[in-house]
């Protein structure tokens, strides 16, 4: 069945994930006790990669869900498929699983992503399943949920657009696990897990400012929702190719002020009434971040070299 949820399990997501222990304890206790859970976050949070790495780490399967209004309870529990029902009827060999059902058949995890954007009577499926561990399909019967089925959901509590409230009946069968962005140096360690080649190229003390013109984001008074890490990341791979097409220093000011309005002035939510667009913010962080570095060559130096590989975690 894999790996048990356990301290084995901790020590090796440990080396897989950056940072998160608190996040990576707490969750391993709440799947271990039989719990449902959800994650509340800002996007690129790593509510996602934790859970692939559990999954994988532990070898059970892992289901995923996209929470958006067309989520019906058809296709998140399955269907008859038109053409067997006509040859055999209402057998089960005619149903076809969605992926609740494959999670509760395999004893799977089911990872159902933005969970307030899904409708109402979707979100009663999901309530019966996590107070009854089965569930009754029409002209089916009934799907219990095997041992080590568990039904994790994250949401995104500072978006409101296309959302709903999530009812106290879904808190009252969830344990909630908050999480919040990573610390400057775990962000900096994901920037040269995910693009080492680009990190290398704009050097530690660039991929340093690009994290903190990314974090700056999300705490500058005019922005209502700043970059997540993936705008770190996505700055410094830009940066690394357009410096390459205008053979230029990845440092230098045209180069990575267009990265950065490229990479950032999409993931950037400004406050109702700001009279700046994104494309101002983001110079603003530009020039006080990154505009210094501007005479450094972005080649680096013998010292200039990527952060020690004692946390070689994923994003």
């Amino acid at each position: 069945m894999g790996v048990a949820y356990g301290p084995e399990l901790l020590e090796r997501l440990s080396t897989d994930v950056v940072g998160r222990r608190r996040e990576l304890e707490v969750l391993v206790a709440a799947l271990a006790a039989g719990r449902h859970v959800l994650l509340e976050g800002p996007p690129g949070t790593g509510k996602s990669t934790v859970l692939r790495a559990i999954a994988e780490a532990t070898e059970r399967g892992f289901e995923f869900v996209e929470g958006n209004a067309e989520l019906t309870p058809a296709r998140l529990t399955g269907s008859f498929d038109p053409a067997a029902t006509l040859a055999e009827g209402y057998v089960a060999s005619s149903f076809v699983d969605g992926p609740l059902i494959t999670a509760m058949r395999d004893g799977s995890m089911l990872y159902v992503e933005e969970i307030n954007r899904i409708p109402e009577e979707t979100l009663n499926v999901l309530i019966t399943v996590m107070s009854e561990g089965e569930l009754h399909v029409p002209r089916l019967g009934r799907v219990a949920a095997e041992d080590g089925f568990r039904l994790v959901a994250a949401m995104n509590p500072f978006d409101a657009v296309g959302t709903a409230r999530i009812a106290s009946a879904v808190y009252d069968r969830v344990c909630r696990l908050a999480m919040g962005y990573q610390s400057h140096d775990d962000e900096v360690r994901i920037v040269w897990r995910t693009a080492p080649l680009a990190a290398a190229a704009i050097g530690s003390h660039g991929v340093d400012a690009v994290v903190a013109t990314v974090r700056d984001s999300r705490d500058h008074p005019e922005v209502r929702t700043g970059s997540s890490v993936r705008g770190a990341i996505d700055l410094v791979l830009v940066a690394h190719e357009l410096a390459s097409l205008r053979e230029l220093p990845t440092l230098e000011p045209s180069v990575s002020l267009d990265a950065a309005l490229l990479a950032l002035s999409g993931r950037i939510r400004l406050r109702e009434g700001s009279p700046r667009s994104p494309e101002d913010v983001v110079r603003e962080l530009w020039e006080r971040h990154l505009a210094p570095l501007a005479e450094d060559d972005g080649d680096g130096d013998p010292g200039d070299q990527p952060p020690p590989p004692e946390d070689p975690g994923k994003a």
